[in-house]
């Protein structure tokens, strides 16, 4: 199968992704640090409700994504390829980021989706894998994308890299800081 369409999908799936991804990490950010949008009496439940939201909605995004690049016989790339981070006969390097990318956010969503039945340590640890699967996707972007050097794509780039290391510094920071009750 192969079309403009699969192609069009992949390419717009895979810039809003990194929007959404990036949305979502800052979110789950934010709603642990407890220095949500909006002004203090914004609760922080509503910062996690739009964070559990935007991983839905991205999740969703993700599969479309991955299986317009499958279904597309442009590029040659098979189930095995999306799931497994070596082996990819195409940009290898970037396709096994994408994949790595992939597997690390299965693990987030199912041990989110299991978080009553394991230990919330050990939940906090795995969902901090957050992180190498969002830098894992900013790589596979680079590498991947047809767009690449468009001013659009590398200024959201810089934008959402230079929003997650802000955020990341922000919450490391204040990690020895009490974060106040709302």
């Amino acid at each position: 199968m192969t079309g403009p369409a699969l192609w069009y999908l992949n390419r717009g799936t895979g810039v809003v992704l990194l929007v959404l991804y990036t949305a979502t990490v800052l979110l789950g950010v934010l709603a642990r640090s407890g220095s949500g949008p909006g002004p203090r009496w914004w609760p922080r439940f509503a910062t996690q409700g739009l964070h559990r939201s935007l991983t839905l909605l991205s999740t969703l995004l993700l599969a479309a994504h991955v299986t317009s690049a499958v279904l597309d016989d442009y590029v040659d790339i098979d189930w095995r390829d999306a799931i497994l981070p070596v082996g990819g006969s195409y940009r290898p390097l970037y396709l096994g980021a994408g994949a790595l990318a992939l597997d690390l956010l299965l693990v987030i969503v199912v041990t989110s989706l299991l978080r009553k039945r394991i230990p919330d340590r050990a939940w906090r640890w795995l969902h901090l894998l957050a992180y190498p699967s969002w830098l894992a996707s900013v790589v596979h972007t680079i590498g991947i994308a047809t767009d690449i050097r468009a001013p659009w794509l590398v200024w959201s780039l810089v934008g959402c890299v230079g929003m997650v290391v802000f955020a990341a510094v922000l919450r490391f920071h204040r990690r020895g800081e009490a974060v106040p009750s709302r």
